[in-house]
């Protein structure tokens, strides 16, 4: 697997945590992004440059409070505070903790459950606009508004950085559960770029899962989410070949499987079953497991996958578990099974800014023997996703058909 470049990763990985510490410090979710956003850019511009500095959290956080400084002094307004807080990079930390607050300031139950999930991967997981609307099947623009009215209104509420107490942990946890989700599927499948993987966002997330799963070890769902995120990257090594391309699951080597990872989360999983209420994070994570117990892809138990994602259906109901569904569908009672549930997705506008749609119908279309539609299936899917991984793996399935 080709790693994205250094300074990329760095950049990544501190960005959130320098922007929780100046909203810790200073408040105003949209100056110190905005600030946050500056020294990015002067970084991008001087480390290729004059080096990575030993301290890059320091370095950034420095530039950014310099750029915020600024802006408060083109206002004419809050020197004092500017002085107060004045930062030293010999001495300035960020914490790890900065995250997690972070997430639970953006998951403000001022903001609407849509809000808040976006504000988030804006915020926390470093992503794009264009990612976030990716994740959501939403118009770019329409995504952009939506975080521009999050932050507006989390500045409006007067909220603070901190951790809320427990009963409001409580009451956030499934929006930040689903952001974690979210985050961890971006960074396993990219939705745009020349990379398959972002090891930043999905080490982030497991990362950020594993704390919430000691912070609230009787929450169920932050556990089943935990056993998902482990056994589903326990197959990361072997997603990709030498060279980058994308290996599908059917034609993976097991043997290069993190077995620690599938022990860990089995056992986490185990563990859970049964102690509470079962949640779609609970339910994905037993499919993963099914899938990750099989030596080889013929001994793949579908009946019970089918199973497990008809139950989904009916707890979390949603285009991409029908999309799933389908393939499970088709394995078990033959394509033409699959083709006809996917059918029921054609109307569904969601699904208009995804190219996942053609690309399992272009597979089940291929195992129906219909090889012209295949090809024209496959390379719509090409077409319509930005991820170049994809878009390599389903040129070369259509070019097959030929």
């Amino acid at each position: 697997m080709t790693e994205a470049p250094p300074v990329e990763d760095l950049l990544r990985r501190h960005a959130p945590q320098v922007l929780g510490t100046l909203i810790r410090r200073h408040g105003q979710f949209d100056a110190c992004e905005d600030a946050v956003q500056e020294a990015l850019l002067a970084a991008t511009v001087q480390w290729p440059d004059q080096g990575i500095p030993a301290r890059p959290d320091a370095w950034l956080l420095t530039v950014a409070h310099r750029a915020l400084v600024d802006s408060w002094r083109a206002e004419g307004a809050r020197r004092r505070r500017e002085e107060r807080t004045a930062l030293d990079p010999t001495t300035s930390t960020t914490t790890s903790d900065d995250s997690l607050m972070l997430l639970f300031l953006c998951c403000h139950p001022a903001l609407s459950p849509p809000s808040q999930l976006a504000l988030t991967l804006r915020a926390v997981g470093g992503l794009t606009t264009a990612e976030i609307a990716a994740a959501f099947l939403v118009p770019e623009d329409t995504m952009s508004q939506r975080i521009r009215r999050a932050k507006h209104r989390i500045r409006d509420a007067g909220a603070r950085f901190a951790m809320p107490p427990p009963d409001q942990q409580a009451q956030r946890m499934t929006v930040v559960l689903h952001v974690l989700y979210l985050m961890f599927n971006e960074g396993y499948t990219t939705s745009s770029g020349p990379h398959l993987h972002r090891t930043d966002l999905t080490t982030e997330a497991v990362r950020l899962t594993r704390t919430l799963h000691r912070l609230r070890p009787a929450e169920t769902e932050a556990a089943g989410l935990l056993a998902l995120m482990l056994l589903t990257d326990a197959r990361r090594a072997a997603r990709t070949d030498p060279d980058g391309s994308l290996v599908p699951l059917a034609e993976q080597d097991r043997t290069r499987w993190d077995q620690t990872l599938i022990t860990e989360g089995q056992t986490l999983l185990t563990r859970t079953l049964g102690t509470g209420p079962i949640g779609p994070y609970q339910i994905q994570a037993a499919i993963a497991a099914l899938h990750d117990e099989a030596p080889t892809d013929q001994d793949t138990d579908w009946p019970q996958i089918l199973a497990l994602y008809t139950l989904l259906a009916d707890v979390d109901p949603g285009p991409v578990v029908t999309l799933s569904r389908a393939v499970a569908l088709a394995m078990v009672h033959g394509p033409a099974a699959g083709l006809a549930l996917l059918g029921t997705l054609d109307a569904d506008d969601r699904m208009a800014h995804s190219h996942r749609l053609e690309a399992v119908r272009a597979h089940l279309l291929e195992r129906a023997g219909e090889t012209a539609a295949a090809r024209d299936a496959f390379l719509a899917a090409a077409r319509a996703t930005a991820s170049r991984p994809e878009q390599h793996y389903l040129t070369r399935r259509a070019a097959r058909l030929r």
